[in-house]
């Protein structure tokens, strides 16, 4: 059986849903079937983070309703083997799903895959209750703003069914610089949260380049940002990795 995990935030702009395109293809990568599921209703996203615009012809709903089998809707990736897409709804709000039935879609899920990754919408609203309903584990991605890390901590309060060891802390956009300006550690921002560390992940400026490029950031040259989604990607996997360094 796969194991599900949601990405959440407790505001928008930390980098979730490049968290889940890039971790997806790493863990890919270590050669784990994986489905990055987008659950931004409305407002999806993801398929532009994983550089496959309009190649998911089908969304979850169409899953649910019977309309064609999980493995219709999961579009390959073109690029990275056993990485596909399962993409949200454009058309219809989050009102307009059913939750237990969208629970029920997990199961089939973990059977066909080792790995779904769930890019849930940015707030704690229904959105957020319906990604991390079917979550084995959730990833709580922040950057290192006080306000940021504040969301981070209110967000983890809303998640007091799963144990403490099955939520996790990624402190995205970290730079040295700006951390010691702020008197700040990723230490605070571990207590802030209240949260066990998953991953730093550095401030890494060629990332809008690869993404306006439509290239996957894993798949260049990159070794600032790529590395260290590399790195949480074997932490899920279980494997002794340490921190990289922030320069």
């Amino acid at each position: 059986m796969g194991e599900t995990i949601a990405v959440v935030s407790g505001k928008g702009g930390t980098g979730k849903t490049s968290f889940t395109a890039n971790v997806g293809m790493a863990l890919a990568q270590l050669g784990y079937s994986t489905l990055c599921l987008d659950c931004d209703v409305g407002l999806r996203n993801l398929d532009i983070a994983m550089a496959m615009t309009d190649q998911a012809m089908m969304d979850f709903t169409d899953v649910l309703a019977g309309s064609c089998s999980l493995e219709e809707a999961a579009a390959p990736h073109p690029q990275q083997k056993r990485l596909f897409l399962l993409t949200a709804p454009a058309r219809i709000g989050v009102g307009g799903i059913d939750p237990e039935e969208f629970r029920e879609l997990f199961p089939v899920i973990e059977e066909k895959f080792d790995y779904c990754l769930v890019d849930a919408p940015a707030g704690l609203d229904s959105g957020f209750r319906l990604a991390v309903s079917g979550a084995d584990r959730v990833v709580v991605v922040t950057t290192t703003e006080e306000s940021s890390l504040r969301d981070a901590q209110r967000t983890a309060m809303e998640l007091d069914r799963l144990p403490r060891d099955r939520v996790h802390l990624v402190v995205n956009r970290c730079r040295k610089k700006l951390l010691k300006s702020l008197h700040q550690t990723i230490d605070d921002a571990i207590d802030a949260a209240g949260l066990p560390l998953l991953g730093v992940i550095p401030e890494d400026e060629t990332m809008p380049l690869y993404a306006g490029r439509g290239e996957p950031l894993l798949l260049s040259g990159n070794d600032c940002a790529a590395r260290a989604y590399r790195n949480i990607a074997r932490r899920i996997d279980g494997r002794r990795t340490p921190l990289m360094k922030i320069r």
